[in-house]
């Protein structure tokens, strides 16, 4: 089964990375929205009818930033009205806050930074998840956020971490249910891979001394961020190729 897969793009820097290349892989077909595009001719919104998964990236900005980035309100109804269709969403750290607050949770700054690599904790709800069959119970990943998501109502938490407790989280309406989608966030970046990372490290916002000072525990300087990816990236991109199998097989199943 072909996936016609969309993906919405806040900036050039929070790419899909290593999930692009799963669906080239997997020869599934993949359009974009670029929101720090100005949205006209073929960068535009699709009809809901004509993708099957909505993926939601990164960015700096917050769910909160309506007054700087007025797409936002846009970008929002149209996660919603996926939502509502029984679409599979995935978010990915800002697009998994900007999921979490679609489905009526709270977003917003929380009381520390996580920059770098850390571990990742599953609970034993997401250790016995299906979706998450393959994944180890622990594992380093990267972060790269001052934000944070509660864990939306009736939703499954699915990680925690050793500084921040709400690390990912799974859902599903009843419409989800009959069609074998599924609506999943995550905070942290599962799809960096070495080139992107370097690029988010160059052209990102930055990661001040202050803040590696302020979170000594939990903010890394770049040097040790890229001296490390090379070890972590690539296992990260094979989890997360095998929760999108998972996602894939769980929808063909019911179809």
């Amino acid at each position: 089964m072909t996936l016609r897969i969309h993906a919405l793009l806040h900036n050039h820097i929070n790419i899909l990375a290593s999930v692009e290349h799963w669906i080239q892989r997997n020869h599934h077909q993949l359009t974009t929205t670029q929101f720090a595009e100005a949205l006209t001719g073929n960068n535009r919104l699709p009809h809901i009818d004509s993708f099957d998964w909505l993926i939601v990236m990164g960015g700096p900005m917050g769910v909160y930033d309506g007054d700087k980035f007025a797409w936002l309100s846009t970008e929002k109804q149209f996660i919603t009205e996926a939502i509502n269709a029984g679409k599979t969403v995935i978010g990915m750290c800002l697009g998994a806050q900007l999921l979490a607050e679609c489905l009526g949770a709270k977003v917003g700054k929380i009381d520390i930074k996580e920059i770098g690599w850390t571990q990742l904790i599953l609970t034993n709800q997401g250790a016995d998840h299906p979706l998450l069959k393959g994944v180890p119970k622990q594992f380093i990943t990267f972060h790269w956020h001052g934000d944070g998501f509660e864990i939306p109502e009736g939703a499954t938490a699915l990680a925690t971490s050793e500084h921040w407790p709400n690390q990912g989280f799974i859902y599903q309406t009843d419409k989800h249910k009959q069609l074998g989608n599924w609506l999943m966030g995550w905070q942290c970046h599962f799809e960096v891979t070495s080139a992107s990372l370097q690029t988010m490290i160059e052209k990102g916002k930055g990661i001040s001394e202050q803040d590696i000072k302020h979170y000594p525990q939990s903010v890394q300087s770049p040097a040790h961020i890229l001296e490390n990816t090379a070890q972590f990236a690539a296992n990260n991109n094979a989890y997360f190729d095998t929760i999108l199998d998972n996602l894939e097989s769980s929808s063909k199943d019911v179809k």
